[in-house]
C-alpha cells in the first residue's frame, strides 16, 4: 500500500490538477495489480517524506493491527490514517487485502490475495477472536439523524439545490443548521465538531473531515443571501403539513450582544438589552410568527432600534389574509402603531398600557386554562369600541402580592431608619438633605410609594426635620388595588372572552421561541465582525428553530411535550461505531453501525419514523 501523486484533467474544463491517491498492489499470478483504494484529494496537507508511514499505519488499521500507534509518528500521521482508514471501512462493502502475518497466526493460515474485484459479500458469521475486538471511531449521530429527518420532510436540501448552491455547498449549509440544533456554537467550533466528533458525514456521504473552516462561512453567506425563498419555502411546507392557517401573526423582537467592540458592522449599536447586557453592542431580531409557532418572516435592526418603529417594515408585504390578527406586546403597541393596524384592514389584541383597572369579579366569567387553572374574565367597552377584557389570574395575583408586600417592606424599614437617624446627633441634617434622602427613598421604591402619605415634622425653632411619619393607602383602580388582573385590548369585538384570552395566550409562545433561540440554538452571544455574517449567524438560529419547532410539533401531537434541550440530550446517546476483530486466518473483520436506541430514545423514533440504525451497517473484510 503506498500514496501516488497523480496529475490529470478536469472532465468539463480540460484543465489540469494533480490529485493524490492510496493505491493498493498484490500480485495476481505473474503480474503486478494496483488498484485505488480511496482518492485523497488534490491537498494532501502532509511533507511526502510522511506518506509511507502514512500507507503503513492505514493498512495497520485495515488489518487491526497495533491498535496504540508508534508514539513516534506525527500526530497528523495518526489522524490522518484514522480518517482514510474510517473511510475506507464506511465506503467499502468488502475488500480482500493481503495480510501479515499476526504473530499468534501461522502462515499456513493465511489465505491466497485476491484482487478486490474478485470478493464477493462478507459472510454475516464469522469465527472471531473475541479478545481481538476493538470499537474504534464513535461519533454522534442520533441528533444529526433527526435533525435531517426534519430537512428532508420540508424539502431543504432541494430547495438550496434550486437556489444554485452544488453538493458541497449544500453540505456546509446542511453542517452549519445541524450543528446550531446539536450543538450550539460559533462557525468555528461548528467545524471541529463535524470533523472530530459527528457522523452527519456519513448520512449525507460528503466528508467533512476534507472540508476547509472557510466554506461554512460561505454557506452562511449564501443562507442569508436566499433568506426570503427559504422563509417562504419553509413556512409554505409547514402550512401544508399541518394545515396552518394564516389568520393570526404574533410579534415580538429581542435582542444579542456582541463580544468585542463590533466597531465594523453598521448594525452593533449600544441599547436596552433584555439581557442586561448593555455593557456590549447589540443587535436586534425581530420576529413574525403564526400562532403555531412556525417563523413567517425574521429581519434584523440595529441593537439601538425603536421597538415600535419596527412593526410597519415587518408586516408590509406579509401576504396576511384579510382581517388577520396580529399579537403583539405592550412595548410595540404604541397608538400610532395601533391605528396603521387599523388602516391595513389588521385586527389585533395587545396588552393594554391603561394604568387604571377595574375587575368586578361578580361579573366576571370563567375559563379553564391548559394547566387546569380557573381564570377570570370581564369584559368592558371603552369610548373607541375597543373590548378590554380584564383578565385575573390566580398564579398572577400570588406574584404580585409577594412584590408588592416586598417593595412595601423595603420602604417601611427604609423610612423607619431614616426616622431613627433623626434623633442622632449625626441624622440631625437640615430638612432639604432629608427631603432629598425621602425623594430617593420614593424613586427606590416606585411601585409602593405610590400608596403612602409620607409626612414630616419640623422643629420650629431651627426648622430641622424632627420625625417621619407615613400612612399606608392603596390607590384605587391600581395593580395593587387588583392583584393578578391584566387588561388586554382588541378590535375583536364579536369574539367571546375565552376566545381572546386563548388568543393572546399565543404569545407565550413566541416568548419561548425567544428562549429556545436564547439558550438551546446559540443566538447569542455573536463573535462575528462583518455584518453579512452577524446576519448569516442569527439566521442560521431561526432556520434550526425551524427544523426543531417542526420536530416538537409532531411529538406534542402524540402527547410528549419536552424541551428541546431534553429532547437533544435523549436522541444524542446514539453513537455509530465501528466494531474490528480479528479472525482465527489473521483477517480482520470490520463492521460500522448505530448503537441500539435506548428506551426513551425509541420512543422518540416511533414518533418521528426514524431509521433505528441511521447510515446502515458496513461490513468489511481485509
Amino acid at each position: 500500500m503506498f500514496i501516488r501523486r497523480t496529475q490529470t484533467r478536469n472532465r468539463l474544463s480540460g484543465e489540469p490538477y494533480v490529485t493524490h491517491r492510496l493505491v493498493h498492489s498484490a500480485r495476481v499470478g505473474h503480474v503486478i495489480k494496483q488498484s485505488t483504494l480511496l482518492n485523497l484529494g488534490s491537498h494532501l496537507d502532509l511533507p511526502q517524506a510522511h506518506w509511507p508511514a502514512l500507507a503503513k499505519r492505514i493498512d495497520e488499521l485495515l488489518h487491526g493491527q497495533c491498535s496504540m500507534p508508534d508514539a513516534s509518528l506525527p500526530e497528523q500521521v495518526q489522524v490522518l490514517a484514522q480518517r482514510f482508514a474510517a473511510q475506507i471501512i464506511a465506503r467499502t462493502p468488502n475488500l480482500d487485502l493481503p495480510c501479515t502475518a499476526l504473530p499468534d497466526a501461522p502462515a499456513a493460515a493465511l489465505p491466497a490475495s485476491k484482487s478486490p474485484t474478485e470478493t464477493g459479500a462478507v459472510d454475516r458469521y464469522q469465527e472471531v477472536d473475541l479478545d481481538s475486538l476493538e470499537l474504534v471511531n464513535p461519533r454522534s449521530v442520533g441528533v444529526e439523524h433527526a435533525a435531517l429527518s426534519a430537512m428532508r420532510q420540508c424539502g431543504f436540501e432541494d430547495k438550496l439545490a434550486q437556489l444554485g448552491l452544488n453538493r458541497p455547498q449544500i453540505a456546509a449549509a446542511v453542517g452549519n443548521v445541524v450543528a446550531r440544533m446539536a450543538l450550539p456554537c460559533s462557525e468555528l467550533a461548528t467545524h471541529a465538531w463535524l470533523k472530530d466528533q459527528s457522523a452527519l458525514g456519513e448520512l449525507l456521504e460528503f466528508d467533512f473531515q476534507a472540508m476547509d473552516l472557510n466554506r461554512l462561512y460561505r454557506a452562511s453567506d449564501a443562507l442569508y443571501k436566499h433568506r426570503e425563498a427559504l422563509q417562504e419555502h419553509l413556512f409554505g411546507r409547514a402550512r401544508a403539513m399541518f394545515g396552518l392557517g394564516q389568520t393570526i401573526t404574533l410579534y415580538d423582537l429581542t435582542n444579542t450582544y456582541f463580544e468585542g467592540g463590533a466597531a465594523a458592522v453598521d448594525k452593533a449599536k449600544r441599547g436596552r438589552s433584555k439581557e442586561r447586557r448593555s455593557d456590549c453592542p447589540l443587535v436586534t431580531l425581530a420576529m413574525a410568527l403564526d400562532a403555531s409557532g412556525f417563523v413567517r418572516r425574521v429581519q434584523f435592526f440595529a441593537g439601538n432600534a425603536s421597538e415600535p418603529s419596527t412593526l410597519k417594515d415587518m408586516l408590509t408585504g406579509l401576504d396576511a389574509a384579510p382581517s388577520a390578527t396580529v399579537v403583539m406586546d405592550a412595548g410595540i403597541s404604541t397608538e400610532a402603531n395601533l391605528r396603521w393596524l387599523r388602516d391595513q384592514g389588521y385586527h389585533y389584541v395587545v396588552v393594554s398600557k391603561l394604568r387604571r383597572r377595574q375587575f368586578d369579579p361578580a361579573q366576571a366569567t370563567e375559563v379553564q386554562s391548559a394547566g387546569g387553572v380557573t381564570i377570570k374574565l370581564q369584559r368592558v367597552l371603552d369610548a373607541q369600541g375597543h373590548v378590554l377584557l380584564y383578565c385575573h389570574s390566580p398564579a398572577r395575583e400570588q406574584k404580585d402580592r409577594a412584590i408588592d408586600e416586598a417593595k412595601a417592606s423595603g420602604l417601611e424599614a427604609a423610612l423607619a431608619r431614616l426616622h431613627a437617624s433623626l434623633s442622632k446627633s449625626k441624622g440631625r441634617q437640615d430638612a432639604a438633605t432629608i427631603m432629598q434622602r425621602l425623594g430617593r427613598l420614593k424613586q427606590r421604591f416606585a411601585r409602593a410609594a405610590q400608596h403612602y402619605e409620607i409626612s414630616v415634622t419640623t422643629d420650629p425653632e431651627d426648622q430641622r426635620i424632627t420625625a417621619i411619619t407615613w400612612d399606608k393607602r392603596t390607590k384605587p383602580g391600581s395593580a395593587a388595588a387588583h392583584p393578578g388582573v391584566y387588561c388586554l385590548r382588541t378590535t375583536l369585538v364579536e369574539q367571546d372572552n375565552a376566545t381572546l384570552w386563548r388568543t393572546y395566550t399565543m404569545l407565550t409562545e413566541l416568548e419561548s421561541v425567544f428562549r429556545s433561540l436564547k439558550t438551546d440554538l446559540g443566538l447569542r452571544p455573536v463573535f462575528h465582525r462583518i455584518d453579512r455574517r452577524v446576519e448569516g449567524h442569527l439566521f442560521i438560529s431561526v432556520l434550526a428553530y425551524h427544523f426543531v419547532h417542526m420536530l416538537r410539533s409532531q411529538l406534542k401531537a402524540q402527547g410528549v411535550s419536552d424541551s428541546w434541550n431534553t429532547l437533544r440530550q435523549t436522541l444524542s446517546t446514539q453513537r455509530r461505531v465501528t466494531v474490528t476483530m480479528q479472525r482465527r486466518d489473521g483477517r480482520t473483520v470490520h463492521v460500522r453501525k448505530a448503537t441500539r436506541p435506548q428506551p426513551g430514545h425509541q420512543t422518540l423514533g416511533t414518533i418521528l419514523k426514524l431509521d433505528p440504525n441511521p447510515g446502515r451497517t458496513h461490513r468489511v473484510l481485509v
